[in-house]
């Protein structure tokens, strides 16, 4: 490794070191088929910056990945516009010189951004996990192979546990979501805590939790107890929003007024609301994805159809 790469790998250490909350987002390089996956990672960079988080991703320029980047981008010179005043981009890009070397230095989303160029994907990997929570968007195998790493790696304590979100747009991980609850199941792993959202709003809302709530310094199993709390009450908190228009912060002090001047009836109707609305929304989702699997039915039929015409023309 070069001294300017030590040099670019101390700097990152060091910025990562500061006040913020890093969020590492993995998702894929191409945009798949339909439009509303790049326009969902779109509004996840801009979500990004609302929140005034930090953006660590593998670096890109395309596909869901380089949506993400244009959203923070778009964001931040809008709020550079608004607030009259120049801020450091809030994005940095983590790769590896064999992949830095597939880029044009002077496209304009990367020549804005923090490079940091690792001397393996071992450490890219390593340095990418130095966020503060984890995103996973749409992708393909890169993605899949993201995410079964980063569960290995806190499963054994290689790394900190923190907070996993599944951006599920257009019921993308239902497969991956049931597989993991399957292996869990037959006791082949422990059931891991993914904060599941199926679109910006319901993103919004996990993110403000997570800011209020995010304990950089908890061990693994309080942060593993914490992920499971948020899981659970996130459907209420979203409920609120949608049906009320409450907002997190009116909703802590709704729950938190209860709990603290509340009588016993008054706190166990509360407990009885946040139960509803977390099972009203796995039902929601488990006729989501009884819908997916319907239609992986029609396309396993049409696929036998055609294949069973091939055979017959072969032996006409």
């Amino acid at each position: 490794m070069t001294a300017a790469e030590n040099d670019i790998i101390e700097t990152f250490k060091e910025e990562n070191r500061k006040e913020g909350i890093r969020v590492f987002v993995a998702g894929g390089s191409r945009s798949g088929h339909d439009e509303i996956y790049a326009k969902e990672a779109y509004n996840l960079g801009k979500k990004i910056v609302k929140m005034e988080f930090k953006l660590d991703f593998g670096l890109s320029n395309s596909g869901i990945m380089g949506a993400v980047a244009k959203g923070v981008l778009d964001g931040w010179n809008k709020r550079q516009i608004k607030q009259n005043k120049q801020e450091e981009m809030p994005i940095q890009g983590i790769t590896t010189s064999k992949y830095f070397a597939l880029y044009q230095t002077d496209d304009n989303l990367i020549k804005k951004m923090d490079i940091v160029v690792a001397k393996t994907l071992e450490e890219r990997k390593r340095m990418l996990l130095k966020a503060d929570f984890v995103v996973f968007a749409p992708g393909g195998v890169g993605t899949l192979d993201e995410l079964a790493y980063d569960c290995v790696a806190m499963q054994d304590d290689m790394l900190p546990m923190k907070p996993f979100i599944i951006y599920n747009i257009n019921g993308f991980f239902h497969h991956l979501l049931e597989y993991l609850k399957f292996m869990a199941y037959e006791g082949f792993a422990e059931p891991v805590p993914f904060i599941v959202v199926d679109d910006a709003d319901e993103l919004e809302v996990a993110f403000r939790l997570l800011k209020y709530r995010y304990n950089k310094c908890a061990n693994g199993k309080e942060a593993y107890a914490n992920a499971r709390q948020l899981v659970y009450e996130l459907p209420y908190f979203i409920k609120m929003k949608t049906n009320y228009d409450m907002d997190v912060d009116n909703v802590m002090i709704h729950i938190n007024r209860i709990n603290e001047q509340g009588d016993e009836q008054d706190r166990q109707f509360l407990q009885d609301e946040i139960e509803t609305a977390y099972l009203e929304k796995e039902i929601e989702r488990m006729y989501d994805r009884l819908m997916h699997t319907g239609q992986d039915t029609g396309k396993v039929s049409e696929k036998l159809s055609r294949l069973k015409k091939r055979r017959k023309d072969i032996f006409k």
